[in-house]
């Protein structure tokens, strides 16, 4: 089945140094645009993330420091890959827990303003696990009949996720053949930041979703206890959680004068 476009879609996978949003770095990334009529153009590149890979990681997609030691940095590639994707929804398998936050910080960090406002993600993970609860390798072949060949590499992935979604819309008729349907199906809670350190409650209010403040409105924390935004802003929380947190204050502060 092809895919019901109004506006292109990116499938991305990133290969990373780990598995800390706030903290590691994309050592490999891949994407597939389609766009509405069914073109598809395929992009990948490797990255350096100047930091060491660790040997365990290397383990999982056999990136090693010296495969990137020669390739661009993040910050030397950041405005490419947005302006190839900027005009996109995104898909992705566990997208929307990992490889969009990370893909977040990255961004921030070279200074490129990306969110995801106007936009649907569709993490075809969580429509898998809805669906069947199994592994990308396994979806690929319940769905599509294939063997996931050179699984963790970041171009292999994005192809594997792009197929299955496909046949997914094939197989499940309730399953609308729409942008924003599948986001909402595959969103598993309404988040304000990607990393999921805050969130919204049923009346749309951001509430803080971890820690002592947990369910917690936003608004009322800040005005209850002033410091906990700066500990945020100074503590080891995602660029992106922080820039989401700065917004919410100074909506207060507009709001006030």
């Amino acid at each position: 089945m092809q895919l019901n476009l109004s506006r292109p879609i990116c499938f991305f996978d990133l290969e990373t140094t780990g598995t800390n949003v706030a903290n590691d770095r994309i050592v490999e990334i891949s994407v597939l645009k389609v766009h509405p009529g069914g073109k598809e153009e395929k992009f990948t590149w490797l990255v350096n993330p100047t930091v060491p890979i660790p040997a365990e990681t290397t383990a999982v997609h056999g990136i090693k420091d010296e495969d990137v030691a020669d390739k661009p940095k993040f910050k030397e590639l950041a405005t490419e890959i947005y302006n190839l994707i900027k005009d996109s929804d995104l898909a992705g398998y566990n997208s929307n827990r990992f490889d969009i936050p990370l893909l977040a910080e990255e961004m921030l960090r070279a200074d490129v303003d990306f969110d995801m406002k106007n936009r649907h993600a569709v993490d075809v993970q969580t429509i898998f696990h809805k669906m069947e609860q199994r592994t990308l390798a396994a979806a690929l072949k319940f769905y599509c009949q294939q063997e996931l060949t050179d699984a963790h590499s970041a171009e292999a992935d994005t192809i594997a996720t792009y197929e299955v979604l496909k046949a997914q819309l094939d197989r499940y008729e309730d399953l609308e053949n729409n942008m924003k349907s599948l986001a909402d199906f595959s969103a598993r809670k309404k988040l304000a930041d990607f990393a999921g350190f805050i969130a919204y409650n049923k009346d749309d209010e951001e509430v803080f979703s971890f820690g002592k403040h947990r369910g917690k409105k936003v608004d009322d924390v800040l005005d209850q206890e002033p410091g906990y935004f700066g500990w945020i802003q100074n503590a080891d929380f995602p660029l992106y959680t922080k820039k989401v947190l700065t917004a919410i204050k100074l909506r207060k502060l507009n709001t006030k004068i």
